[in-house]
């Protein structure tokens, strides 16, 4: 873990509302938390207690209601969409339950991809090297479907460190795998994190993956309860 004291994640009074029929649906309500650089946090809670919506907005990807989120020194509610899509490519990195690779790119184009849309002209290899790290260098040029589920989230691993990442959003990221699958992917994700200095936020139900964690963060019914 980093030794660094700078906070990369400060959340403060974050709520997320929806329209439903019966009315206005509170998914979160007023979470508020920081994370330090180079930490690791698990997000539990059981399902539907507002985990990947949280998630969600950490990573810009969604807006809140109220409230605030400042990543790496900058508040999301201060960009546009594609202004929280810059700050994406060039400071974070994410792994997906469902792996989230283009079937018609092989493991390479996959993890070149978010490199060339950012136009890193080492794309190719700076892509090698991360495949090569995460055990799959003689996978190079296999497509989605020829590879295994274990495969396909190596993929998506080295596709999230393909641009050095401040953070890593990580969601369930082992819950289409088998168990022995599970170990080595969450085994290999903090290998990662730890060799490239990356913060990592981790949304999971499995309370051996959030043991794993420096901090944890409990959510029940959209609010930070105490572990």
């Amino acid at each position: 873990m980093n030794n660094s004291s700078r906070t990369i994640l400060q959340v403060k009074d974050l709520t997320k509302q929806v329209p439903s029929p019966e009315g206005e649906l509170v998914i979160l309500q007023n979470v508020t938390f920081s994370l330090q650089e180079g930490a690791s946090l698990a997000i539990i809670g059981v399902s539907g207690s507002g985990k990947s919506t949280l998630l969600g907005l950490l990573a810009g990807l969604d807006v809140p209601s109220s409230g605030s989120v400042c990543l790496d020194t900058v508040e999301l509610n201060s960009l546009d969409e594609d202004g929280r899509a810059r700050l994406r490519n060039k400071r974070v990195g994410f792994v997906f339950q469902s792996f989230q690779l283009l079937p018609s790119l092989t493991a390479l184009e996959n993890v070149m991809l978010p490199l060339e849309l950012g136009a890193n002209p080492e794309a190719e290899a700076l892509a090698r090297a991360r495949l090569d790290e995460v055990g799959l260098d003689e996978r190079l040029l296999h497509y989605p479907n020829q590879l295994s589920g274990g495969e396909q989230q190596r993929v998506a691993i080295a596709r999230a460190f393909a641009g050095d990442p401040k953070i890593l959003f990580a969601d369930e990221p082992t819950g289409n795998l088998d168990q022995k699958t599970a170990k080595q992917i969450i085994d290999l994700i903090f290998k990662l994190n730890t060799e490239h200095g990356t913060t990592l936020v981790l949304v999971t139900h499995d309370p051996q993956i959030a043991d794993h964690c420096d901090e944890k963060l409990t959510l029940a019914g959209g609010r930070i309860i105490d572990n």
